[in-house]
């Protein structure tokens, strides 16, 4: 397919060359209503800078870019963003370089996001979380030729940088953690099933569930306190109801527990309950709450680390930051009698 010219965008937005390369480079000299019309035309027709112009004639913008598609207010609630980005910043206070932090609706307005980055030369390379099977980002990524690190398993990042913690053998600790104390009606409150992570550990479920003789089942929601406490309350009020609950997150959990409590029920007594990344939440509930443990802020930095060694020239590689640790607390206990 033929490359796309400044001359055609021209066309197509009814403008000069001129005012294409303006708007393109986000140099003053143009309206806002042009430099937005243009951008349209651009993206309709996949326009991407030409790599070897870029190169000569554009130095680094010292920036790196994060794009988060959540709510402002899953955000604002969420540990593990906050402690990621907490990361990044950590390994970035002692460069020169500088984070755009972009909130999205969905998947869309990231692309779109990626899109404006690299056609403005906004920045220089990207940190990419929440990866999807078959994710329609990385070719894009590699159209554009934004340089990035995705945060996520080597199964999902087609030979692209990446960094990950190991899913599937931290679902197995917490599947026999719950089995050896006698649970056999297990539920896990999952988050969304789009998710790679997710669905590493949809599949580690299901395998150490069935090599165990369990009676389980799986709850997707949103990551959201709020679907956490709904789906806790279905399984709660459910005839049989479950033993124990695995979360795939902390913010669910400390949400289940709170509906647990509201429902007269006790935990262990009642259910074990065991969360996910073992934020400070997890330390300050009553009984404090079981949890698969990693570091996030350290997650974070060895992200940021591993995106300016992209940059200085390192190759591509998969790098295994961590496997989740079980840390035991006071929400374990044997099923009901």
């Amino acid at each position: 397919m033929a490359r796309v010219t400044i001359k055609e965008i021209a066309r197509r937005a009814g403008v000069s060359k001129g005012a294409v390369s303006y708007a393109l480079n986000n140099q003053p000299g143009v309206s806002e209503a042009t430099r937005a019309r243009v951008l349209k035309v651009a993206a309709e027709l996949e326009w991407v800078p030409n790599r070897a112009a870029r190169q000569l004639s554009a130095a680094r913008s010292e920036t790196f870019g994060l794009v988060l598609a959540r709510t402002a207010k899953t955000l604002g609630e969420e540990p593990f963003s906050m402690g990621f980005v907490g990361g990044v910043e950590s390994v970035l206070a002692r460069t020169s370089y500088a984070l755009a932090l972009q909130v999205v609706a969905d998947l869309p307005a990231e692309l779109a996001t990626y899109r404006q980055w690299a056609a403005e030369r906004r920045v220089d390379g990207v940190i990419v979380v929440d990866l999807r099977v078959e994710d329609p980002r990385i070719p894009l990524l590699r159209k554009v030729g934004l340089p990035a690190v995705l945060v996520g398993d080597p199964s999902l990042a087609d030979g692209m940088a990446c960094v990950w913690t190991d899913g599937t053998s931290a679902m197995n600790a917490a599947v026999e953690h719950v089995a050896s104390l006698g649970h056999r009606a297990v539920a896990r409150v999952a988050g969304t099933p789009e998710h790679g992570h997710v669905w590493i550990r949809d599949q580690a479920f299901t395998a150490a569930s069935l090599r165990l003789g369990l009676d389980v089942q799986v709850v997707h929601t949103d990551f959201s306190a709020e679907e956490g406490a709904t789906a806790t309350r279905a399984l709660m009020t459910a005839n049989p109801r479950p033993t124990a609950i695995i979360y795939d997150n902390d913010l669910m959990a400390v949400a289940g527990l709170a509906v647990v409590q509201e429902l007269g029920l006790r935990s262990p007594h009642d259910v074990t309950l065991v969360a996910w990344d073992d934020s400070t939440l997890c330390r300050h509930t009553h009984p404090t709450l079981t949890a698969m443990s990693h570091n996030i802020v350290g997650y974070g930095a060895e992200v940021m680390c591993r995106l300016l060694d992209l940059l200085d020239g390192a190759r591509p590689q998969a790098h295994l930051y961590s496997t989740p640790l079980l840390i035991v607390r006071d929400s374990s206990g044997p099923p009901p009698p």
